[in-house]
């Protein structure tokens, strides 16, 4: 393996970030600061409990998935998406370095930039709320699997898109309308059984209800099921990733 590879792209895609360190990490602190004092303070004073924890607190788990998923999307696509545009690709593709080093190198760098947002804004919600995590290796483990599934995910969308309109469609089409309806701010049992059975078929729904277990015991499908199902989704996107590099597509045009 060529780990001097990987570590190139790694670093270089750490120092693209670096050069907007404020706004990566004020943003997710304002937004952060936002939804507490929108959701956890006017909505949080009607709704005091769920499932016996706190509005403030029962929020934080989607708060954060709501933010890490955005984050992989929109870092892995771009991440693969700029050296398309332009045209540095090949350099890479021509190189000595195999399509798993690259995925490595972008993938990792994705999903590091990911978990520090994720870690920041647990962080700031601890200012908000008494924060306690019952089970913290899985809720790491929750957090690391989704920071990698959707960076894959993004990476995906990234080879995909020829221009930046396709690159936003889907993040803002698909992935932050499934967030916001895969029981982030709510707890899927407070909708009526035809509309909880809806809800069971958005896949955001398990990683959201799998990340709030390790930190209450509560959740809406079993946990076993959502670890299950992000796994798969990893599996999937890896498949789909091996067969892009294998055939090229959008990639060697």
């Amino acid at each position: 393996m060529n780990t001097q590879a990987i570590k190139v792209i790694y670093k270089y895609e750490m120092l693209r970030a670096w050069k907007t360190l404020f706004q990566s990490l004020a943003s997710p602190v304002i937004s952060t600061s936002l939804y507490f004092i929108v959701f956890g303070s006017a909505i949080g004073s009607r709704i005091e409990q769920i499932e016996g924890v706190s509005y403030g607190l029962f929020i934080v788990p989607g708060l954060t998935m709501l933010s890490i998923l955005t984050q992989s999307v929109a870092n892995a696509s771009f991440g693969i998406f700029f050296p398309k545009f332009t045209g540095s690709i090949y350099e890479v593709l021509s190189a000595p370095v195999s399509s798993f080093e690259i995925l490595v190198g972008y993938v990792g760098a994705a999903t590091s930039k990911s978990l520090i947002i994720g870690c920041i804004i647990l962080l700031t919600a601890s200012f908000f709320v008494d924060l306690k995590i019952m089970h913290p290796f899985w809720a790491a483990a929750f957090l690391i699997l989704t920071c990698i599934s959707f960076s894959l995910f993004g990476f995906i969308i990234g080879l995909w898109a020829s221009n930046f309109e396709k690159l936003q469609i889907i993040p803002l089409l698909v992935i932050t309308p499934l967030v916001f309806l895969g029981g982030s701010f709510y707890s899927v049992q407070m909708l009526p059984p035809f509309w909880q059975s809806v809800s069971l078929l958005n896949p955001v729904l398990y990683l959201v209800s799998g990340f709030r277990w390790s930190f209450f015991e509560v959740s809406d499908v079993s946990v076993g099921i959502s670890l299950f199902m992000i796994v798969v989704f990893l599996l999937v996107c890896l498949v789909i990733v091996g067969w892009i590099f294998k055939t090229g597509y959008r990639l060697k045009q």
